[in-house]
């Protein structure tokens, strides 16, 4: 049974947020500089099929006199961006009331919607659950938002992922750098934010939103427990005292701090957002660009 995403009432807010959707993508080969974007005197390269939302000023009026099919003039710097949008359909992310795996593709339905408002185009790739890992085709336009609302209400949460390995997966199938938005609850053991860096250094605008439950926010734990794995079904005894849980608060809270980090040092944005909170204090935070 699918699930709703956006709230009708919602779509007027992101209407309004959609100005502020402004990749910062370096296009162009790995290591180029920033090419201008929808420049007007650019060299004329191709037409393209008109798709409902796309910009009207650009379409060549002429061409659809002619021929009787809107297209639209793609000039050489004129190059739209991919908005990758990275969920972590991991099991991990389907612990918890309400699940963070909810929240999550509620933020990517959202981000969806506002790079298809803007002309960009929009790419879902997903670790974890039933496939494993898949990529969809991108898609421009607003037509393009049901299916994608459609494969993101389908996600359920399953097995465990390599964080690292899906974001290096990511950029192996990217044919330019992109807007990467990862959505995950970051507890991976694996090298994380080196693969993260790597994108940066490639040119991809990076966003990391960590979408965390309030059972990891505050375990509510005490007395002698058994603890399961919900990705690997390992078992671990332990005594839930005091000291246990201030230490597992300290480390939560570097790799808070370290995810933090990496972000101010690398210009990219990082938002924690809590699986309870309102979706649109989320993404008035995401779009803001900022680091929490």
């Amino acid at each position: 049974m699918t699930r709703s995403l956006l709230d009708p009432s919602f779509l007027q807010e992101l209407e309004a947020l959609r100005r502020l959707l402004r990749p910062r993508a370096r296009s162009g080969r790995i290591g180029g500089g920033t090419a201008p974007r929808r420049g007007g005197a650019a060299e004329f390269q191709e037409h393209r099929p008109y798709a409902p939302g796309d910009d009207v000023g650009k379409v060549d009026w002429l061409a659809f006199a002619r021929t009787g099919q809107p297209v639209l003039k793609q000039h050489r710097a004129d190059e739209d961006t991919v908005v990758r949008l990275v969920l972590d359909a991991s099991a991990s992310l389907g612990f918890g009331d309400p699940r963070p795996l909810d929240m999550a593709t509620r933020i990517a339905a959202a981000m969806a919607y506002l790079a298809l408002a803007a002309s960009e185009r929009a790419e879902i790739v997903v670790a974890g659950g039933r496939a494993g890992f898949r990529t969809s085709t991108p898609v421009r336009g607003r037509a393009a938002l049901g299916g994608i609302l459609r494969d993101l209400a389908a996600i359920e949460p399953g097995g465990s992922v390599d964080l690292s390995e899906t974001v290096r997966r990511t950029l192996l199938v990217s044919e330019r750098p992109g807007m990467l938005v990862v959505m995950s609850d970051f507890l991976d053991p694996g090298p994380v934010i080196e693969s993260l860096r790597r994108a940066r250094f490639g040119g991809h605008d990076v966003a990391l939103v960590q979408v965390l439950g309030r059972e990891v926010l505050s375990p509510p734990l005490d007395g002698d427990l058994t603890l399961v794995d919900a990705e690997s079904g390992s078992t671990l005894d332990v005594l839930s005292d005091a000291a246990a849980l201030e230490a597992y608060r300290a480390r939560l809270t570097a790799l808070l701090d370290a995810l933090a980090t990496f972000a101010r040092s690398a210009g990219a944005t990082y938002v924690r957002a809590r699986a309870d909170e309102p979706l649109s204090s989320v993404v008035r935070r995401l779009v803001a660009r900022g680091v929490d």
